[in-house]
Order: structure tokens, then C-alpha cells, then sequence
């Protein structure tokens, strides 16, 4: 009798789960960001997936839970079922956790619904550095070993990584000061403490035009439209050119194992929110690059993206833990 029970709940949980799927959403989703309210992240996530709601016909709660450089949040959804009601909404450094011993679960155990967009990194420096372009930068450097101030954000951050994938074809004797996030470490540019900050384009687009700061170089193969006028670094030093493009990016996933239908649902409605003018504007005003990619395409992107920083800082001596241990091909 209780085979018979069990045999009969486990062929109506089977037939019961495409009728979920196929109504869903039937409850609120939970979206769990990442990183704190008012940040990248946070904005870009609060822009893009009204839009989604609309095609969803449904309700995503946004909840912000910090901690862990994202560790925490990544975990929390990893914890709950895979049926599509909640999603983690986040960036680029869970793909970092195993190789920095901050955690054994990355991106690999999810599914990316869409990636959505890259920033591009740049080089700027203090207005009285005494170099204006990177080949100068680079001759002073190293005519003055450990002299000028690199701002960082600590390893495995976008600044440290920036900076090693510099000093893999160049050698570069600088002092890495730290700070507790980009804001600071600009703050800190303009005011003379650091010499030069590897930052994303968005953070510090408006102080380069204000005047606060010189841009450098632009870490990339083609120049942004919005600083034309910055040279790119793939263009001007092809030997880069194979790391590139590089940035920092954010995503929307859900863990492995949920519903084909249901993620094909999530995929049509964060394409379709990536596409809204107030997300496009928002990424255009702040310098980021639109991937709005998923399935294969998104695969690809993460794996690369992993192999290519985990040994980049690897290289540098960053790392607690050498990719090779996780199966991580070197690029």
C-alpha cells in the first residue's frame, strides 16, 4: 500500500509540473540583487525588470542582500527549489569565488537567463600625473619602480584585474592602495592619493568630462562612442587585443534545473525589457556595452570570462587557489 501511495504521488507530481509551468507565474518572483540598493547593479536590475514584468504578467520583488562580495546572495538562491520564483540577480564575481576561496558554487550551477550588459574599463589617472597617455604611463613606471599609486579595490576586483592584464605584457612595479569600492578609489584620484585608477567607464564618464580627471586609455579594441576622443587599447597595442573585450557584466539566473518552459519564458521577457528605451538609455548614458544574450551564447561568454580572469590573476599571484584545481582551461 505505501508503494502504491508513493508510485501514485510521484506520477501526479510528474503530471502536475507542466501545468505549473505552463501557468507561470502563478505567485510573485523574488529577485535577489546581488549588491546594495543605489548601486550598479541595483539600478540596472530595478530598470530592467519592470519591463520584463509586463511580458511576464507577473509580480518580481527585488530584495537586496548583501554580503560576501555577492557570496551570500548566491548561495540563498542555490538553496531554493529550481522552479523560476527566484531569481539571482547579480555580476560578474561568483565566476571568481572558487579561485579566491570565497565559495565552491559559481555561475556554473545556473542557468543565465540573459547577460545583460558589460562596462568597459579605462585608465584614468590624477590631472598632475606627470604622463598623459598609457605608453607614457608605462616609460615612467617603469623608469620609477613602486613610485606611482595604482587605486584597487582589493583582489579579484575589476582595478586588480585590470591591472594584471596590463602587467601581462608590460612590466608594471606599482603600489596597489586599497579602497572600499570605486567611489572612494576615484574620490581619492582627485584629491592626489593614487595616481591612477583602473575603473569602469559609467563610474567615472562624468568626472572625466567635468574635468576631475584625464582618461588614459580605454580598455578595449574600438573606442566608446561616449569618449571618442580616449584612444583604445586593443587598437594602439594589439598584443592586448586577444584579452579583449573584457568588463565587468550583469546577469540574470536561475538555478539549474528549473523548467525548460519556465526559462524560456524569463529569457523572452529580460530580452525584451534589455530592449526598453529607459534600459537602453541608462546603458548608454553610463558607458556600458548591451549583450542581451542567453543560452549558448551566454555559456560561452561566462566560460571564457572565467578562464581568462581566474588566470590573469592567477598569473599575478592574486589567487588562493590555481584555476587548475576546478577545471578551468587556461585561455
Amino acid at each position: 500500500m505505501i508503494r502504491k501511495s508513493l508510485v501514485a504521488a510521484f506520477t501526479a507530481a510528474l503530471t502536475v509540473t507542466p501545468a505549473l509551468a505552463q501557468d507561470y507565474p502563478a505567485k510573485e518572483i523574488q529577485g535577489i540583487i546581488q549588491w546594495g540598493a543605489g548601486g550598479s547593479t541595483d539600478t540596472v536590475m530595478r530598470t530592467v525588470t519592470p519591463h520584463a514584468e509586463d511580458v511576464l504578467d507577473g509580480k518580481v520583488v527585488m530584495k537586496n542582500m548583501t554580503g560576501g562580495v555577492g557570496a551570500i546572495a548566491t548561495k540563498f538562491v542555490y538553496a531554493q527549489r529550481p522552479d523560476g520564483y527566484t531569481l539571482l540577480m547579480g555580476a560578474e564575481n561568483p565566476l571568481l569565488y572558487k579561485v579566491m576561496g570565497l565559495g565552491d558554487i559559481d555561475y556554473s550551477e545556473f542557468v543565465p537567463i540573459n547577460i545583460l550588459a558589460r562596462g568597459i574599463p579605462i585608465l584614468v589617472a590624477n590631472n598632475d600625473a606627470p604622463f598623459d597617455t598609457f605608453d607614457e604611463m608605462v616609460a615612467y613606471v617603469q623608469a620609477n619602480p613602486n613610485k606611482v599609486k595604482f587605486g584597487s579595490t582589493g583582489p579579484g576586483g575589476v582595478p586588480s584585474v585590470v591591472t594584471a592584464l596590463l602587467a601581462s605584457k608590460n612590466d608594471l612595479p606599482v603600489t596597489s592602495v586599497p579602497y572600499d569600492g570605486d567611489g572612494p578609489a576615484l574620490t581619492a584620484l582627485q584629491s592626489g592619493a593614487v595616481d591612477v585608477m583602473p575603473a569602469v567607464l559609467g563610474a567615472s564618464i562624468e568626472s572625466i568630462k567635468g574635468g576631475r580627471m584625464k582618461a588614459l586609455v580605454l580598455v578595449d579594441n574600438e573606442p566608446a562612442a561616449a569618449l571618442p576622443e580616449v584612444p583604445a587599447l586593443g587598437q594602439t597595442h594589439p598584443e592586448y587585443a586577444e584579452y579583449l573585450p573584457w568588463g565587468p557584466f550583469f546577469g540574470v539566473f536561475v538555478k539549474k534545473g528549473t523548467p525548460d518552459d519556465v526559462v524560456a519564458k524569463l529569457v523572452a521577457a529580460y530580452a525584451e525589457g534589455a530592449r526598453s528605451d529607459d534600459f537602453v538609455k541608462l546603458m548608454g548614458d553610463r558607458g556600458y556595452v548591451i549583450d542581451s544574450i542567453s543560452g549558448e551564447d551566454a555559456e560561452q561568454f561566462l566560460a571564457k570570462w572565467q578562464s581568462l580572469t581566474t588566470w590573469l590573476i592567477a598569473d599575478a599571484g592574486l589567487a588562493k587557489r590555481s584555476p587548475e584545481e576546478f577545471g578551468i582551461p587556461r585561455p
